[in-house]
């Protein structure tokens, strides 16, 4: 079975399935191996990213530059890093270590 985040020392990497251009922005589920997450900003000039990146701060309780998009930077499919997330939302499935 193969999960969709692993931990790496403090680190949460998380893979995704991004579908840009939502009309709402949440988490939709485990999509495959992957977390699908739907994000309202259109995917041009790396604002699909940004949006991203932005709303996993928020979900996990961290600054910005504790995000980071480890792969994926032109596709649908992405790898996120959180450095020290101060929470686990829920709705994410994901357990700390």
């Amino acid at each position: 079975m193969e999960y969709h985040y692993h931990w790496n020392a403090d680190q949460l990497v998380i893979d995704c399935h991004l579908q840009p251009g939502a009309r709402q922005e949440g988490i939709v589920g485990v999509h495959g191996s992957r977390l699908k997450i739907r994000i309202a900003a259109p995917p041009v000039d790396g604002r699909a990213n940004e949006r991203l990146l932005r709303f996993l701060a928020e979900a996990f309780g961290v600054p910005l530059g504790q995000v980071s998009l480890l792969q994926g930077d032109q596709s649908r499919y992405k790898r996120v890093a959180i450095r020290r997330p101060s929470r686990l939302p829920a709705e994410m499935g994901i357990a700390r270590r």
